[in-house]
């Protein structure tokens, strides 16, 4: 629940950073010198490319989100090992091979969304957040387009 509320402030500042910028693109296109219309221009592309981004962000954060709740549903989540890192993550010897059976399990079935998502866990756990979004990216995928 902290992390929505989290995303809910920073959406808000957001939004009154975009609707901020949008009152000084204005005062500056009012000026009309070459200066401040490329000032206004500016602070409107940032603004674009800022609320792009959270939009995508919330997006793929509310895709994942349903497929965890799903997945944990059906009782498909991984299991937890018994001993993780004070801040949640696998130790350094359960590592390799938690990685490695979840990677195979997910190229043994390269159309389930689950067996990808399970891995995008795994890999977050691990602390590989990068691969982690990328194999959750690919579960949301996959689940949009089964039968």
């Amino acid at each position: 629940m902290s992390s929505r509320i989290g995303v809910a402030v920073m959406a808000a500042a957001l939004l009154l950073y975009v609707v901020s910028a949008g009152w000084l693109a204005v005062m500056f296109l009012r000026v009309a010198t070459p200066i401040s219309i490329g000032m206004a221009t500016a602070l409107i592309l940032i603004s674009a490319i800022g609320a792009w981004a959270l939009v995508r962000e919330l997006i793929f954060g509310f895709a994942a989100d349903r497929l965890g709740r799903t997945l944990d549903a059906e009782g498909g989540m991984p299991a937890a090992p018994e001993q993780l890192t004070p801040s949640g993550r696998l130790m350094r010897d359960d590592i390799e091979p938690q990685v490695e059976k979840y990677a195979a399990a997910a190229e043994a079935e390269p159309a389930d969304w689950r067996a990808r998502y399970r891995l995008g866990v795994v890999q977050d756990a691990a602390g590989r957040r990068k691969d982690a979004r990328t194999s959750i990216r690919e579960a949301i995928r996959l689940s949009r387009t089964r039968p």
